[in-house]
């Protein structure tokens, strides 16, 4: 039935239902449209169908879907619907990475970053994290942060810091947000701190927003930081 529908067709059906959009993007998947399989493949992770979305995201990586390769990494990184397994979710992240994906990119620098999987190259991890950043990734850019603030295959640059994850904070990622505010925090810039605190814990995990709250309480910005946060994952 999909391929004898027009492309006016199939835009009205996505822009339908969900049970109209979630039968068409199925019936893609299920006709071999390597996008529609990805696609597919991430619906079902996000209903906790992971081994039976690992299958549609191997089928999709077949056809080189690099965003579908990036996935059957994060599956085996992750050990979601199989085994964990490093070094099988570095080699799928290398390969997205080196096609262009930053996603992968981000994801396979993690791995180099910490050894896991691969053998320990902070400097080779910078590097894709840069390329990452170029294109716009909020957590590479904060990541890039973090190397240049604990000086980790480069010179300790807080400028540098400062100035990376002020972009990561206006890209979205919640870690971004707080790092900038801490930046903020030691150049006295209280109250736009105190903003930046509320938009990480907007969107930041339950973990990360108590983290986040305990180093509030143990700086200049006291309990009233930690409320930010707070005040911010109760939005």
């Amino acid at each position: 039935m999909l391929d004898t529908l027009s492309r006016e067709e199939v835009d009205a059906q996505l822009a339908g239902s969900p049970e109209a959009r979630a039968a068409l993007i199925r019936e893609g998947a299920e006709g071999g449209v390597a996008e529609a399989q990805a696609v597919y493949g991430q619906m079902l992770l996000d209903r906790g169908e992971a081994s039976t979305a690992l299958i549609w995201f191997v089928k999709a990586a077949a056809q080189h879907n690099v965003i579908a390769l990036n996935m059957v990494g994060r599956c085996y990184d992750l050990g979601w619907g199989t085994a964990p397994d490093k070094r099988r979710a570095a080699e799928c992240y290398r390969v997205a990475a080196t096609r262009g994906l930053d996603w992968a990119m981000y994801n396979y620098a993690t791995l180099l970053a910490l050894g896991d999987g691969v053998a320990q190259d902070r400097a080779a991890a910078l590097a894709w994290l840069e390329k990452a950043a170029d294109m716009d990734n909020a957590k590479a850019m904060n990541f890039v942060g973090s190397f240049a603030e604990d000086g980790w295959a480069c010179e300790r640059d807080l400028a540098r810091a400062a100035a990376f994850y002020a972009r990561a904070a206006a890209g979205g990622d919640f870690r971004g947000c707080f790092n900038h505010a801490r930046m903020l925090t030691n150049e006295g810039r209280i109250d736009e701190a105190l903003t930046w605190l509320r938009r990480a814990g907007a969107t930041a995990t339950p973990a990360f927003v108590d983290k986040a709250a305990a180093w509030c309480e143990s700086s200049p910005l006291g309990v009233t930081g930690a409320a930010a946060v707070r005040e911010g994952a109760r939005c």
